[in-house]
């Protein structure tokens, strides 16, 4: 008989088992924050420039993105244990080869790995949380999930800078990666204890769409790649709209694969739901602003203001202790309140957005101490718990669980396009504009601007998918 795995398994121990999903989502964050002071060190100590640098970003970037979907089905079909695990061993290698690189070209290669095993890994553990946890509990774990987020984002930068401090600049960034390891393996072995095994046994291959995969992961490639890489020619621009009409193209395969009698690897029926639909549009727009701010600001105390990598880091922390708490705080009301948080916290995040572009001015006036600019970004970290993790419960809760992989991936696919974009997108207005004789001010006044305008934008569509629930109240 094959087993259901959308079903819950009843004698599961929720709380060891979200701490094993978890442990993993910790890792890969922290490779994605920690290696934003490393690079300096990196190009010293491997003798890289710019370019080579630039994809030990964007390398990463680009193998988690276009892996989140099909991965997604390949776990929803075949079994998500597995395919987590499978994801853990693939990001613990690429993080050993990382450590040990000889170049910037193995080093390279590696953090592609990191990316593959963190885009199989992510999908699998949303697609479990949807599995094994129900009601309350689902938007708990969630939370959960929100200020693991939370604090690896901030704790990343620290521990990346304190690592480069205390072992010297050639062992400390080969120790951001090192240390990942033994959380690897720690996560392996938990993951067979306390998972329960979830394959789908059939007499035959599953089919899962081989075509389908290919396309989307083709068209992710050409929607990305102008955006990861800086200083982008003609020709890779071209690839933007490219990947536009293989999207276009997949769309079209998957309707028809699914009137063949074929299961498609995305069954566009999804998008039908329309809570589905606003969040992927709410995250998207969200991303494509907020997570720029974490940019920006280091950059402006960096080089404007003259601050260290360390300085500009610890900025960071107020706002991710605030997103802890109020993480907490969205899991625990979210099915009561809906869309409302999420309104509240885009209302925050305005606040914060505001009070920071006015904060700036008297900073760069040097009327008041650089590290004032924490104050208002902390409320940027308190409108996160309120946004992003009640957003997920709220737009997976209109999927069915036996899709909950291909949903996570689909979700965290809008979240990651929205952040490559936005954070190609404002750095680049920046530099353009101080370039052309703007001061820094003047741009970095700008750009916050337009991180304003997106978080309207997103916060209409949230008040337009409230207006759903009120007269649908059964949608939550």
């Amino acid at each position: 008989m094959i087993p259901d795995p959308s079903a819950p398994a009843p004698t599961v121990r929720r709380k060891p088992l979200l701490a094993v999903l978890l442990a993993p989502l910790f890792m890969a964050l922290i490779a994605v924050s920690v290696i934003n002071v490393a690079l300096t060190a990196i190009g010293e100590g491997l003798g890289a420039d710019s370019s080579g640098l630039q994809w030990v970003l964007s390398g990463y970037a680009l193998a988690f993105g276009v892996l989140l979907v099909p991965a997604g089905r390949i776990g929803d079909a075949t079994g998500r244990r597995r395919m987590l695990i499978i994801g853990i061993g693939i990001f613990t290698l690429g993080s050993l080869l990382s450590g040990l690189a000889p170049n910037v070209e193995v080093l390279n290669i590696s953090r592609i790995l990191q990316g593959v095993g963190s885009g199989l890994l992510n999908p699998q553990s949303v697609g479990l949380i949807q599995q094994h946890f129900r009601g309350q509990a689902r938007a708990r774990a969630f939370a959960a999930l929100a200020t693991t987020v939370a604090v690896a984002t901030a704790v990343g930068p620290v521990i990346g800078g304190l690592l480069i401090q205390l072992l010297g600049p050639e062992l400390g960034w080969r120790w951001m990666f090192l240390m990942n390891v033994p959380i690897g393996i720690a996560a392996i072995i938990g993951a067979f204890k306390l998972i329960p095994d979830d394959r789908v046994r059939t007499r035959t291959r599953p089919d899962l769409d081989p075509v389908g995969a290919g396309l989307l992961t083709l068209a992710i490639l050409g929607i990305m790649l102008p955006f990861l890489e800086r200083g982008a020619s003609v020709l890779v621009w071209l690839s933007l709209p490219a990947g536009l009409i293989v999207l276009g193209l997949w769309w079209a395969w998957e309707q028809r694969y699914k009137r063949a009698g074929r299961p498609p690897m995305v069954d566009t029926a999804i998008f039908s739901q329309q809570a589905f639909r606003n969040g992927i549009v709410i995250i998207s727009v969200y991303f494509l602003g907020a997570t720029s701010i974490w940019i920006i600001v280091p950059l402006f105390l960096q080089m404007h203001l003259g601050h260290t990598a360390l300085e500009a880091s610890l900025m960071g922390l107020p706002s991710s202790i605030a997103a802890a708490f109020s993480s907490q705080l969205g899991g625990r009301h979210v099915l009561r309140l809906g869309r409302k948080m999420v309104i509240v916290g885009f209302g925050i995040a305005f606040v914060g957005l505001l009070c920071t572009t006015i904060l700036a001015g008297f900073v760069d006036a040097g009327w008041v101490a650089f590290w004032w600019l924490a104050v208002p970004l902390t409320l940027m970290g308190l409108s996160q718990g309120l946004t992003i993790s009640p957003n997920q419960t709220l737009t997976l809760n209109s999927v069915d669980p036996r899709f909950g992989g291909v949903a996570g991936g689909i979700l965290q696919l809008g979240q990651r396009t929205g952040a490559a974009v936005g954070t190609a997108m404002i750095p680049g207005i920046i530099f353009s504009l101080t370039e052309g004789g703007h001061s820094w001010l003047e741009a970095f006044t700008i750009a916050m601007v337009i991180i304003m305008a997106l978080t309207l934008v997103a916060m209409g569509v949230a008040f337009a998918d409230r207006a759903r629930e009120t007269s649908a109240p059964g949608a939550l």
